[in-house]
């Protein structure tokens, strides 16, 4: 009897707070306006206003769990049966302002073999919202949280317990924007403006390998389960991606600019920690927490995200040509594919760079 007491008792305590936040939610976000945010596959950011217009709104967005299979090498036609949000790695970035309200809504496909949820760090209370929007295959689950805290912000998969690295390192991560409603400044009042922007979602995979040393296939990630957690146990990834696989944003796909734009990147990295630098620049401001309260850096060579965080930095670029833009771990880079490029069109300045002599005979 005493036993039925307490779980009846937890039961109340669990149960008020999950009613109050299922019906009560709607009167502190009362009268905003909804405003549906179109999700767009990386780098590429939705369409958004660097300053906010008006008070505060409700963002309106979609998420769906896609489990996929996809190439993570070319050169080798390397494959991982993954799982992703909206079939990207990373999944698409949100941005709102602070004091935004986001109403997402989670999909998880009928055909998918695993639980989905989200944690997202930039949400209060609930594991990140995590506990609230755990679907099975064939549900759905809508969530409503404020943008109190102004910087990007790293979400991801986390069912629970080993299934929350499992489907961190399978793809499950991505980014939310928050950025402060006057816009970015220096720390010192001077407002900062960028002309393009794009988000890089730095993950590490771990393929396993059969008798002869060759990458394993499979046909979906429940079948690569338990050969992936041996793997992922040793701790050393196989393959590390800008953007769901090596090399993901170099050659044809790589990113663009033009000398005198300001480019803004967000980079994150939900699961090791990086160490980003770009060849050829030096980035103007720095954001080296993610967060946009404190002021930021200026003119570093390299700069750090910890696991499961996030940075935000900014450059002018002042010379056309190709920029390599990696984790400065450079086995990680050149070795396993955590690198970018930058192509940059516009007029050479001599004044900066001036080659004298080309290379010859001593």
């Amino acid at each position: 009897m005493l036993k039925n007491k307490y779980i009846s008792g937890i039961l109340k305590v669990v149960a008020f707070p999950v009613l109050f936040m299922a019906l009560g939610a709607s009167a502190f976000a009362g009268g905003l306006r909804h405003v549906k945010e179109i999700m767009v596959m990386p780098p590429a950011l939705p369409v958004h206003s660097q300053i906010a217009k008006g008070g505060p709104v409700i963002i309106d967005v979609t998420l769906t769990a896609i489990e996929k299979n996809w190439i993570i090498d070319d050169a080798t036609g390397t494959q991982i049966s993954g799982m992703t949000y909206n079939g990207s790695t990373p999944g698409p970035i949100i941005v709102g302002h602070v004091g935004d309200y986001v109403q997402l809504t989670l999909k998880n496909l009928k055909s998918n073999l695993f639980m989905h949820n989200i944690d997202l760090h930039a949400a209060t209370g609930a594991l990140g919202t995590a506990t609230l929007d755990k679907v099975k295959p064939g549900e759905s689950a809508t969530v409503r949280f404020k943008l109190t805290k102004s910087g990007i912000f790293v979400y991801h998969c986390a069912p629970g317990g080993i299934m929350i690295p499992y489907h961190v390192v399978q793809g499950m991560t991505g980014a939310i924007l928050v950025l402060p409603r006057g816009g970015l400044t220096d720390g010192h009042g001077k407002k900062l403006h960028y002309d393009r922007a794009y988000y890089i979602g730095e993950n590490d995979y771990y393929i396993p390998k059969d008798k002869n040393g060759n990458y394993k296939k499979y046909d979906n990630a429940m079948d690569a389960m338990d050969d992936t957690l041996k793997v992922m146990r040793g701790l050393i990834p196989t393959h590390i991606g800008f953007g769901g696989k090596e090399f993901a944003y170099t050659g044809k796909h790589a990113l663009t600019a033009k000398v005198g734009e300001t480019v803004l990147v967000l980079h994150s990295q939900a699961n090791n920690i990086s160490s980003p630098h770009l060849i050829g620049g030096h980035a103007n401001y720095v954001w080296v927490d993610g967060g946009f309260t404190s002021p930021p850096l200026r003119n570093l060579q390299t700069w750090s995200i910890p696991a499961g965080g996030a940075v935000a930095w900014m450059y002018t670029f002042r010379q056309p040509g190709l920029y390599v833009y990696l984790n400065h771990n450079l086995i990680k880079a050149i070795m396993l594919g955590a690198a970018a490029h930058f192509k940059v069109t516009g007029k050479w300045n001599n004044n900066l760079m001036r080659q004298i002599k080309k290379p010859g005979p001593m």
